[in-house]
């Protein structure tokens, strides 16, 4: 064996030890939910809609408004109604349009409009005010489902996700979901309603997952996805939560912030 081959025989097995090595100190972060109950706060909006952007900041400032003490999961999830007058939102999707008529055929009324809340998956319409106090009511609420979350990066710009759901009652049923959504995102808006506004979003979701439903008060949800090249992976956050199996109240949710370098 010539001096060439000698060293390549050597370096290799240490590139590969090294990338091994590598992969198996990726950070896995994990979160579990606690006693009381977490309150999902859902807001529909679109870029499109020029009465969403102070509801979109209104969504941005609930966690620092409750407090530490306070247990507040936001979603943004942008709908595609609007599309068609003026400005196609690139954060809408069409599962988002079906997941707000589906709340909405729990609530009082039936109508689809934007911005619209849903706080633990009842419709919130005096928004500006009321959203403090009904998350209160929510985090007062013994929690009726224990939840666990993780994600693991993998190589290749994957994302390894995994939820569980443990219902204190085995009797218990519901819907299992997860989702990720991403903070800082800038869009310029060149038409329609907000023609020339730069716009900020915060926790709007990228991806939707379930649901799973529970199965003697269990259930899971593992999912090993590839993040586009245009997700800040640095910026999201993966939420789990379990919907009532009849109707849309939410009996617990639980938020990931990233952690360790930057990684979910």
């Amino acid at each position: 064996m010539n001096i060439k081959h000698r060293l390549a025989a050597t370096v290799v097995p240490i590139l590969l030890s090294a990338m091994a090595a590598q992969a198996a100190a990726a950070p896995r972060c994990e979160v579990a939910s606690g006693p009381r109950t977490a309150a999902l706060v859902e807001l529909y909006s679109s870029e499109g809609c020029s009465s969403c952007p102070p509801a979109d900041q209104r969504l941005n400032a609930l966690r620092k408004e409750a407090g530490a003490a306070g247990l507040v999961v936001p979603l943004a999830l942008h709908v595609t109604y609007w599309d068609r007058i003026g400005w196609a939102d690139p954060l809408a999707q069409p599962p988002f349009d079906a997941r707000q008529a589906d709340l909405l055929r729990d609530q009082p009324r039936h109508v689809a409009y934007t911005p619209q809340f849903f706080v633990g998956g009842k419709e919130v319409r005096g928004w500006d005010a009321q959203l403090p106090a009904a998350i209160a009511r929510i985090n007062a609420t013994p929690a009726a489902v224990n939840l666990r979350l993780s994600a693991m990066p993998g190589q290749d710009g994957k994302l390894l996700l995994e939820a569980h759901a443990a219902a204190v009652d085995g009797r218990t049923g519901g819907k299992l979901y997860l989702a990720v959504s991403e903070s800082g995102i800038v869009s310029q808006v060149l038409r329609g309603a907000n023609r020339g506004a730069t716009l900020r979003h915060d926790a709007a979701v990228r991806l939707w997952l379930g649901p799973v439903p529970l199965d003697q008060g269990r259930a899971s949800l593992r999912r090993e996805v590839r993040l586009p090249p245009g997700w800040r992976q640095d910026r999201l956050q993966a939420v789990a939560f379990v919907q009532q199996v009849e109707g849309s109240t939410i009996l617990q949710a639980v938020g990931m912030t990233p952690c360790a370098r930057g990684a979910l």
